[in-house]
Order: structure tokens, then C-alpha cells, then sequence
């Protein structure tokens, strides 16, 4: 039977009413009716339930998702999504710093960094955090500093924690043969061809109408299923980014910013507009402001004349100072600069958002994502791995904190050849002309973009 992921009224239901308790509304008395009516929980790790609900509980499920879309929330003056809004509550925006566009080598090292670090999480993707450990110790490959690998796995422990099925054909040390498809890889693609076409003044319908034509529903997860399942339905932005889409403030929107900040070099306010203008076709307040602070992190970055910790203080500058999301990365940097061991820093973050958030939510994997950065001082390796090391979500995490990283370092030999030889400069994608595409290649395109008016 047909199971399909992220859409069913049932299996949302849970996820907001978990979201409603984050953003300030008062679901209780909706909770208890869903769970008087025989309704279940959300699944924990996975897109859907093992079993279908009853008619009468889908039903229902979508009435109350309803419901709660109406609830007033007590966050909403701090936690605005509206551009103006938000720029009205951060002092601080960065005004544009002249910068000249980083070289296409500089590039291809940030799509190269996004690659490996993507690559690294996937395996483990889904894996919580203990299974993490044990399979990384068992093979001697801990503190993290590899690929993972089968090899050397007791059955036992793979059938308690067991691999990604999709990902470990592809991604385990013994198995790399090229970049495989990955969302982490496919949305920064799309954003090219976005930028191609219509250039940095897109809209938000724009992207909507890119995405229809060029990126395959099935690669489409949480937050985005829903916004492309909207579409389809009729509806238009931003209004696709709020019905009956609990997954508004997941990590989607933030793994989607890197080309807005690549190609904004010292204007960080500009790279941050960008991705909220991308932002807002599925995502609100906390979701949004993830990408803005990646985009303009990365904008930073780009013009190689910051060291990390810069490039994080500016990334906030953008973030509502008062949001849940600022709140999570001031306490991360705490936590990065205070312990020497950075298993104390994941241990201390997950005893912090583990019981409240998803871990596919934005707030915990950008605390994550920054600590990492913080705590390797923006060291390729020690980025990625620690990135990786510390679970949630960590492909993307591993994704994020390479591409930063390696946009630091400035140069595709700047990059230990372990982690870039085996991906061959071929990129494996479903979107667009870019199947088997090379790193090179792309770096020269999204330089084309970069020094565009």
C-alpha cells in the first residue's frame, strides 16, 4: 500500500500540535480532542505512520489542522515573517561592504565543501545520536575524521541502527563512486538556475513556477511537499507556506540560502532578502530566519576577510534578536567557547532541544551548524565532522557547515584530497540539465551569476 510521506492529515496533525506549543498558541484543548477521537501521536523519525488513519480520523485531522491555523500566538510581534517587520526588529542590519566576487576556484571549493559534508551525514541520516557514536567507535573512526564505513560493523550493532537504506548504497567510504542526488545539493542548483533566468530581483513566484517546472515532487520532503502539494491545489505564496504545513520551521528553507549568499559578496542584508524572498514559499518566522542567517554567513564568507566567528556575528545581525532561533545560536556559541570536548557541546545542545523539537526542526540543527563552526574555527574537516558527529539532521547540517568552511579556505586545495577525490567531479541530480555535472562547471556558472549587476 501506498504510504505517502509528509502529506497525510494524520500524520500532520501531531507535528502541529507540537509547533503550536513552540510558536506561542495554546493547543491543549485541540490535543485532547484528537487524542479522545483515537488520533495517534506524529511518527518520530519518518514521513508517515505505519497504518492508514480511518476516514472519520482523517477528517478530523484536517478540521483541527485548521483549527489550529487560527489559534492567536503570543510570539508573533518578535517572530515576524514580513520583510519590513523583520528588518524593523534587527538594529544591527549589515549595511553592503564593497567586495570583489570570489574567484571560481573559491566557488568550486564551496560547492565541493557542500558535497563532502553532505555526503559524510548521509549514511547516518536518520541514525540518533547514540547510533552515531557506536558506529563511528566500532570502526576506530572517532572522534569523527572519515567517511563511514560497513566494514567492520558487528551485525548486531546494524541491525539496532541500522544504516539509511537509500543513502548507504552510495555513500559509505567502500561504496563512493560521485556525488549521488541529494535535496542538500538539488536546491542550490535550482537557485542557479533561478539566478539564470531571472536574475537576483526573482520573486517568490518565480521560484514556485521554477519548481513546478524543473523539481520532481518525489524529491521533494517536509516543508516542501507540503508548499508543492499547495501549489498544485491552488494556492499561491505565502499562503503555501502556512496551510496546513506544520514543517514551516524545519531546516528546508536554510539548506536552500547558499547560492544567495554566494553570489552577494559583502552585502549580507541583500543575501539575506534573497533567501527570505525563497524562504516564504515554505516557511515562516523561525524557518526563514535560518536562511537568512546562512545566506548572509556565507555572504560574508565569501569575501575572504573574515575569520568565522565574524562571519556568525553578522549572520545574527539579520535574525530577529529576540526570536527563538537568536536565542538558540547566542547559547551555542556559549556552549562552543566554554568546553574544550566537543561531545559535551552535542550532549548539552540535544539535553536542550531533543525533548521540544523535531530533528529535522531549524532551530536545533542551525544551534548545531553553528557550534560546530564555532568550536573547529571554521576548519574544513573539523567543521564537517563535528557538524556530522553531532546528529539531527546530517546531511544537511554536514552540508552547511562544508560549504562555509570551504568557502573560508578558498581553495579546492585547501580541501584533503580523501574527502574530495572520491566524488570524481561528477554531481549525480534530477534537476534540470545538471545530471553529471562537474564542480568546476558549476562554480564557473554560479560566478556568471555572482558578478551580474
Amino acid at each position: 500500500m501506498l504510504r505517502l510521506t509528509w502529506v497525510q492529515p494524520e500524520d500532520l496533525l501531531g507535528h502541529e500540535l507540537r509547533q503550536a506549543v513552540q510558536d506561542g498558541r495554546e493547543p491543549s484543548a485541540i490535543a485532547a480532542r484528537w487524542r479522545a477521537a483515537g488520533g495517534a501521536q506524529a511518527p518520530d523519525r519518518t514521513g508517515a505512520s505505519a497504518r492508514p488513519a480511518s476516514r472519520y480520523l482523517r477528517l478530523l485531522a484536517e478540521d483541527l489542522l485548521d483549527e489550529l491555523a487560527d489559534l492567536p500566538s503570543r510570539l508573533a510581534d518578535q517572530e515576524p515573517t514580513d520583510l519590513a517587520r523583520i528588518r524593523a526588529l534587527c538594529p544591527d542590519w549589515p549595511a553592503p561592504q564593497a567586495a570583489s566576487p570570489p574567484r571560481p576556484a573559491t566557488l568550486q571549493a564551496a560547492w565541493l565543501g557542500r558535497a563532502v559534508g553532505c555526503l559524510l551525514g548521509k549514511p547516518v541520516e536518520k541514525i540518533t545520536l547514540d547510533g552515531i557514536r557506536r558506529l563511528a567507535q566500532v570502526t576506530g573512526n572517532w572522534p569523527l575524521d572519515g567517511y563511514f564505513t560497513a566494514r567492520g560493523v558487528p551485525a548486531e550493532l546494524l541491525a539496532a541502527h541500522p544504516w539509511n537504506r537509500r543513502s548507504a548504497p552510495t555513500s559509505l567510504a567502500e561504496n563512493i563512486d560521485g556525488m549521488p542526488e541529494d535535496d542538500d545539493l538539488n536546491y542550490p542548483l535550482l537557485n542557479l538556475l533561478l539566478l539564470q533566468r531571472h536574475g537576483k530581483d526573482f520573486t517568490t513566484e518565480d521560484v514556485a513556477k521554477l519548481w513546478l517546472d524543473e523539481l520532481p515532487a518525489g524529491r521533494t520532503f517536509t516543508a516542501e511537499r507540503v508548499a508543492y502539494r499547495n501549489l498544485l491545489s491552488g494556492l499561491e505564496p505565502p499562503r503555501t507556506a502556512r496551510h496546513r504545513n506544520p514543517f514551516r520551521e524545519w531546516i528546508g528553507a536554510l539548506i536552500r540560502a547558499d547560492v544567495h549568499g554566494w553570489t552577494n559578496p559583502g552585502d549580507p542584508g541583500a543575501a539575506a532578502e534573497q533567501a527570505h524572498r525563497d524562504a516564504t514559499l515554505t516557511h515562516t518566522a523561525n524557518g526563514v530566519y535560518a536562511a537568512m542567517f546562512t545566506a548572509a554567513v556565507i555572504a560574508v564568507a565569501a569575501t575572504g576577510t573574515q575569520d568565522v566567528h565574524g562571519c556568525l556575528r553578522t549572520g545574527l545581525t539579520v535574525v530577529p534578536p529576540a526570536s527563538r532561533l537568536a536565542g538558540a545560536v547566542r547559547h551555542a556559541l556559549q556552549l562552543a567557547r566554554r568546553h574544550r570536548d566537543f561531545d559535551t557541546v552535542v550532549d548539552e545542545l540535544h539535553a536542550t532541544h531533543a525533548r521540544t523539537h523535531h530533528w529535522v526542526h531549524a532551530i536545533p540543527n542551525t544551534a548545531l551548524i553553528v557550534a560546530a563552526l564555532t568550536h573547529a574555527d571554521g576548519d574544513f574537516t573539523g567543521s564537517v565532522c563535528r557538524a556530522v558527529s553531532g546528529g539531527l539532521d546530517t546531511d544537511s547540517n554536514g552540508a552547511t557547515a562544508g560549504s562555509v568552511s570551504a568557502l573560508l579556505a578558498g581553495t579546492p586545495a585547501a580541501l584533503p584530497d580523501r574527502w574530495t577525490a572520491p566524488l570524481k567531479n561528477r554531481l549525480a541530480t534530477s534537476v534540470g540539465d545538471f545530471n553529471g555535472i562537474g564542480f568546476d562547471t558549476l562554480a564557473r556558472l554560479t560566478h556568471q551569476e555572482t558578478a551580474r549587476p
